[in-house]
């Protein structure tokens, strides 16, 4: 199943998408952040541009696994995007995933990819995407705790 993924931030979204069966996974832009209406349907474009069944968002939980502020922001983020997606006309399930440590793994590899730090920067956001999404397909078979909207 094609799934799209999001790191949600302040300032911007990644994304990042991975092929029919899962195998793939590519980061695939960075959404600089507007309004929410402005980002949902950036994101629906995406979704129909990559006929997505579903969309995992990164849930930035503290260490300790509770939720902090950026936690709650990403929660109603995540919330707010399953309710006009429903609305557009194309409901999706919006999952929650575990994002710990995803933006230090994408800053590793990108430090190892020779790429400029101006460029490394431009794609850092989808690249922390395509983690949390590698993530969450590497442990779908194992069942871990997801939170679905």
């Amino acid at each position: 199943m094609k799934l799209l993924a999001l790191d949600v931030g302040d300032r911007r979204v990644g994304v990042a998408v991975c092929d029919e069966l899962g195998l793939t996974v590519t980061p695939l832009t960075t959404i600089r952040r507007a309004s929410r209406a402005e980002d949902f349907e950036r994101i629906a474009r995406l979704v129909r541009e990559h006929d997505a069944r579903g969309i995992v968002v990164g849930h930035p939980l503290n260490r300790d696994g509770s939720a902090g502020t950026q936690a709650r922001r990403v929660e109603r983020y995540a919330a707010a995007l399953c309710a006009a997606l429903q609305a557009a006309g194309t409901p999706l399930a919006v999952t929650l995933w575990d994002e710990y440590l995803s933006t230090v793994q994408a800053q590793e590899v990108l430090a190892g990819s020779g790429r400029r730090s101006r460029a490394r920067r431009a794609g850092l956001d989808a690249v922390a995407a395509a983690v949390i999404l590698q993530e969450y397909l590497d442990a779908e078979m194992g069942h871990d705790e997801e939170v679905s909207f």
